[in-house]
């Protein structure tokens, strides 16, 4: 029988112990976004992964660790923008942007969404919040259909690779049937 995800997450954070204690009180905050987020990768979609300077370490840390093939998993549809588009960076105008939302959407047929982690103050972002359904995890500023994280917590480093583990054990619940996504 299948759990409802809320319910499977709460448990999921509460089996992590005093790690992830800080995460049970904004997970009304995180469910829904990485619910609707799960969805997405159920639908086909490709998650395209960007982040400011400060966090390229947590892509790359993502990219191995989502797709080892040690995984009793099939592989999932997360790339980094800078392996398709290395002079996202030189992007300035929306007519850039566009013109890199029609190569995306010629690439990915199947549809994708952007995954970005970092400050809101990165081009990456201006990018990434142009699509409704991007997944965001928004450090320093409080931003609409994101997940706020604090600038100044010093424990923010361990706080991104907590919340990656449990989106990677959420990816293998869903993919696995263990959870519902349904209401």
């Amino acid at each position: 029988m299948q759990e409802k995800f809320q319910q499977w997450t709460l448990e999921a954070i509460r089996k992590e112990g005093a790690g992830l204690s800080w995460l049970e009180e904004k997970r009304l905050e995180w469910t829904p976004l990485l619910a609707s987020t799960l969805k997405k990768l159920l639908g086909g979609y490709t998650f395209i992964i960007m982040n400011d300077k400060d966090y390229e370490w947590f892509t790359e840390y993502m990219l191995l660790a989502l797709n080892r093939p040690t995984k009793s998993r099939p592989f999932v549809p997360f790339v980094n923008i800078k392996s398709l588009f290395p002079n996202i960076d030189l992007l300035k105008s929306n007519e850039d942007f566009e013109l890199l939302e029609d190569m995306l959407s010629l690439t990915f047929t199947g549809g994708y969404t952007f995954f970005y982690v970092g400050k809101s103050n990165d081009v990456k972002y201006q990018i990434a919040k142009r699509k409704y359904d991007s997944f965001l995890w928004i450090i320093g500023e409080q931003v609409q259909n994101s997940f706020y994280l604090d600038s100044g917590d010093e424990r923010l480093d361990i706080k991104l690779l907590e919340l990656f583990k449990l989106l990677n054990r959420s990816i293998d619940a869903v993919l696995f049937a263990e959870v519902s996504l349904e209401d």
